[in-house]
């Protein structure tokens, strides 16, 4: 990453070490939990879904696959 200060980036090394990571390691793994959704988010989606009416499913879906593979 470009443009970081340099006390952050220590910091962030620091880190990494202590974790017994590389730094490039760390940062990965910060991404990747940053980008994880949240269960505030996960609620907010299902009570979207739900708010649309979204119907149960009443179709034979096992009558469905057989026919399609049959094809």
């Amino acid at each position: 990453m470009r443009r970081l200060r340099k006390q952050t980036v220590s910091a962030l090394k620091a880190r990494a070490a202590a974790r017994g990571n590389s730094l490039e390691e760390e940062l990965r793994q910060i991404l990747t939990e940053a980008a994880r959704p949240t269960a505030a988010l996960a609620r907010a989606t299902a009570a979207a879904i739900r708010a649309l009416g979204a119907q149960p499913v009443t179709a034979d879906v096992e009558a469905l696959v057989r026919d399609d593979r049959g094809r």
